[in-house]
């Protein structure tokens, strides 16, 4: 990206001036470094979501941005309630796709010896891969029920414990959804896929602490050195895409109807409170909350392999968070008379939510420090956890970014190495990897990825959320 079409705010953030159409500035939180390495498409989409009807403050992107549907990955964008829109773009096409961290009594010499044992186990149970089905059939009814109570009706019906509610954004149940806005044939997709890891960059992984960045933070998450933890990236599987391609014809439709003035045909939206737009958000809720449900049976099966091998394994939800998903939340606005509380609609695109210290919509036992925020890295490198800050809160609309971001296509890297090369690559390192895809597996190597420990220091940096620990892979299951 180029900096002379910039204006430095301070090392990690800078400000695309307000010009032409656009109703609000941008702002991009990145170092230099990342900044000059971004795609100018990141400028170009920042700048587009910034002319959309009610947008407020700023068009954001975070450190791992890079070019997306509409939006940037690592986009977002918060709306006005009655002037605002809802877009497909700002969601994109795995909605509720995000991480949940388990923490376990185990450690590194406890695991590491039997890392071929526990994932070549959790891979004949847990499903993964493109279109795999798993071994849940719902009725009708229980699929209403799913896209209705997420993860509250999977630990009705025995996948886990209460306690797993209590460190789930939403506590895993988010309202607004209503599965009549969902098409038949999402539903038809969706058979058997509950339960299921899928396919690209979804991942199971078997980690441990490697280092701690903040002892009072680690010590509230309940973390020490050489703790293993397990990470379940995923989503809501071909539910949520078909929500997304079926609502890319409705708001497109949408955008003629209310004369919306859109730059790129990527962002189609409608009106908030039109029929189209209640429509969608509702649809949308479903896919979270069915990614909530999914992930929290997923959880269980991770408890039922690793009590085949280990002697009374305690694995508990550390948290869990999404980072694809569009929800009204408040925040502080200046009206010119200071800030006052506002009900606002945030989609983030490849964002994390990085909600501060005495948030209400956080664990009680997180309350000081503040909402875990989760930060994949690519297959082979490390992972972070960090916390959100007050400066999120206030800059950034609680937000921080997701992983590393993207720094070659799918294509790209399936066409510069070797399976079997990579696989021996990973071994060297003290990794496991077992996967479906052979080729999946070339588009998710580590040099496909932006340095996710930059992206991170980046983040840390800006301010808005802070390290806490970084953690190592030494097992990880594929789709």
């Amino acid at each position: 990206m180029e900096l002379n079409k910039l204006k430095k705010i301070n090392e990690n953030e800078w400000e695309i001036p307000k010009q032409n159409e656009m109703r609000v500035p941008g702002k991009i939180f990145a170092s230099k470094k990342l900044i000059i390495d971004m795609d100018n498409k990141v400028y170009e989409q920042v700048s587009n979501v910034a002319t959309l009807p009610g947008i407020q403050k700023f068009s954001l992107a975070m450190p791992d941005a890079h070019w997306g549907y509409g939006f940037p990955i690592g986009g977002v964008g918060a709306f006005d309630l009655n002037s605002g829109v809802i877009s497909v773009g700002g969601v994109g096409f795995d909605g509720g796709c995000g991480v949940r961290m388990l923490r376990t009594n185990l450690f590194l010499d406890d695991v590491k010896p039997k890392i071929k044992e526990i994932i070549d186990k959790l891979f004949d149970i847990v499903p993964s891969g493109v279109g795999i089905r798993g071994k849940i059939m719902l009725s009708d009814r229980e699929v209403n029920n799913v896209l209705k109570s997420g993860a509250k009706w999977a630990v009705e019906q025995g996948y886990g414990d209460k306690k797993d509610l209590k460190f789930i954004e939403d506590n895993g149940e988010i309202k607004n959804a209503e599965p009549k806005n969902v098409s038949e044939l999402a539903l038809k997709r969706e058979k058997k896929q509950i339960g299921t890891l899928g396919s690209g960059n979804h991942y199971l992984e078997i980690q441990y602490v490697d280092e701690i960045f903040d002892k009072k933070a680690a010590k509230i998450f309940g973390l020490e050195e050489n703790q293993i933890v397990i990470s379940v990236h995923c989503g809501s599987r071909a539910l949520g895409h078909q929500i997304g391609t079926d609502y890319l014809k409705t708001l497109a439709e949408a955008s003629r109807k209310y004369n919306i003035p859109i730059r790129e045909r990527e962002l189609v939206c409608a009106p908030i409170n039109s029929d189209e737009g209640q429509r969608y958000f509702s649809a949308v809720c479903c896919a979270l909350n069915y990614a909530y449900a999914n992930r929290q049976i997923i959880t269980n099966l991770i408890r039922d392999g690793f009590e085949k091998i280990f002697r009374n394994p305690k694995i508990e939800t550390l948290y869990e968070i999404s980072h694809n998903s569009v929800k009204i939340e408040e925040h502080f606005l200046n009206n010119g008379n200071g800030n006052k509380k506002t009900n606002l609609l945030v989609h983030r695109k490849g964002a994390t939510r990085a909600f501060g210290p005495n948030h209400k919509d956080i664990p009680q036992a997180y309350k000081t420090i503040g909402q875990p925020v989760i930060i994949g890295g690519s297959m082979g490198t490390e992972s972070y956890l960090l916390h959100g800050t007050d400066y999120a809160m206030k800059n950034s609309f609680g937000s921080s970014c997701h992983g590393a971001g993207r720094a070659m296509s799918r294509m790209q890297a399936k066409r510069q190495e070797n399976s079997q090369v990579l696989l021996q690559q990973l071994m060297k390192k003290g990794i496991y990897v077992k996967t479906r895809s052979i080729s999946g597996l070339l588009e998710e190597k580590p040099e496909a990825y932006k340095n996710v420990s930059e992206v991170v220091q980046s983040t840390h940096d800006s301010g808005i959320a802070f390290k806490v620990a970084r953690v190592k892979p030494i097992g990880n299951i594929k789709g």
